[in-house]
């Protein structure tokens, strides 16, 4: 793999959201499940019961060459489970923390995506009309017109970037060796100049972390606040959010309790060790920089659900597939309708083997990888994290057996 594909693999991969598809890997809707457009009102499929041997046998074996600790919170009307598994830290041994703080990668676009629906309906702007015209001069010159709503739901087109030496070759190497260089959003977003259009825009799906750099501009330009005042005055502040934040761009630092995250470096010498990669630059920003807890989650995704942030009209918008094909790209090779879309403006349909529907939102960053998923009625809500130690996704495994202990035979995806 070259430079240029291994960095824009590790800028989508480990900042956007490395397991995307995981939760459903491999399963296939029944044929009577709803077209991809629809918001599936339909009887939900009845959830399996919980089997604490299973799940404890899903994040079971750890430590190991791959994984070294991970946590799994289970909670909702259907019941209650909660887990760990393997070290926190390699040197004392000590244990996982259950109520750890974890860096959650792309869960941070929820936050994101419920900030501008909140903006859209303070009509301070319109999802339908294009994002240049509230931040002009912001993408290329040369991109076509790109709505907001677009960039939400990931059919924006937009190119992924181009390659960059500052940004790294995608090795745990670079990583360890750069982990507390910082880049702005906008140095970001300049990586699509003089790229082509992945496609027209609102033809097709392809999960891009760039529609997020440029949905987090927009929300600092429109309401004159950085962005992490807006999560902080919007979301973590009323719902108590104590431990779930924005970190300053420069702020490596990750709170106690936590995990410490590890990659595997291959030195010089052609010996490999663990090199500790806790603290991190968290540039990613409205993309996948923020910092939150198990139980933090859990109440902002239940908040969400129950319709706390939005109005019915863009609360309808989180829960609405674009009916349009899945460009080039894994993330829903197992919907219903494979090659179809599954993502929404803030979250992910999942449909099991067994017909149980769940909605939500993975992340990953170096070190962490974690997921947030619930049943619509939030009779089954499910946190999980793990410290992955490379950067290839070896810990997809984990997350499809957490997956189908928790919500039901899910199959395992081809590789």
């Amino acid at each position: 793999m070259n430079s240029s594909a291994r960095r824009a693999r590790w800028t989508t991969l480990a900042a956007c959201g490395s397991l995307l598809v995981t939760l459903a890997a491999g399963a296939a809707a029944p044929a009577s499940a709803a077209p991809s457009g629809s918001t599936r009102a339909a009887a939900p499929a009845p959830l399996p019961g919980l089997d604490p041997f299973a799940l404890k046998t899903a994040i079971g074996g750890l430590p190991n060459a791959d994984v070294t600790g991970a946590l799994l919170r289970i909670t909702g009307r259907a019941g209650h489970w909660s887990g760990t598994s393997g070290v926190g830290n390699l040197e004392t041994g000590q244990g996982v923390p259950p109520d750890a703080h974890i860096r959650i990668g792309s869960i941070s676009k929820v936050f994101t995506a419920t900030i501008v629906l909140q903006l859209a309906a303070e009509h301070r702007i319109d999802l339908d009309k294009p994002v240049q015209q509230y931040v002009p001069g912001v993408l290329p010159a040369d991109l076509p017109p790109v709505t907001i709503g677009q960039l939400l739901n990931h059919t924006s087109g937009l190119p992924r970037g181009a390659g960059n030496s500052d940004f790294g070759d995608g090795s745990p190497e670079w990583f360890a060796a750069n982990r507390l260089k910082s880049f702005t959003p906008q140095q970001v977003i300049d990586l699509m100049a003089g790229q082509p259009m992945q496609f027209a825009p609102g033809t097709a799906q392809q999960y891009n972390g760039m529609n997020y750099y440029v949905a987090g501009v927009l929300v600092e330009k429109i309401t004159g606040h950085s962005f992490a005042d807006e999560v902080r005055s919007r979301i973590t502040r009323p719902l108590a959010l104590h431990d779930t934040y924005v970190p300053d761009a420069h702020d490596p630092r990750l709170p106690s309790p936590h995990s410490d995250g590890y990659l595997t470096v291959e030195f010089p010498d052609d010996t490999t060790h663990p090199v500790d990669v806790t603290e991190q630059s968290p540039w990613p920003w409205a993309e996948g920089g923020m910092i939150s807890t198990p139980a933090d989650l859990d109440r902002f995704l239940t908040a969400l659900f129950r319709g706390r942030f939005l109005p019915s009209a863009q609360q309808a918008e989180l829960f609405t597939v674009p009916d349009v094909p899945s460009f080039h790209s894994s993330q829903c090779r197992t919907e219903a309708d494979a090659g179809r879309a599954c993502m929404t403006m803030g979250l992910m349909r999942v449909t099991a083997s067994n017909g149980v529907v769940v909605w939500g939102k993975t992340g990953s960053r170096p070190g962490y990888t974690s997921g947030v998923f619930s049943t619509r009625d939030l009779s089954r809500k499910i946190i999980y994290s793990l410290n992955p130690t490379n950067l290839n996704g070896t810990e997809i495994r984990y997350v499809q057996q957490i997956a189908a202990a928790s919500f039901g035979a899910v199959i395992p995806a081809k590789s």
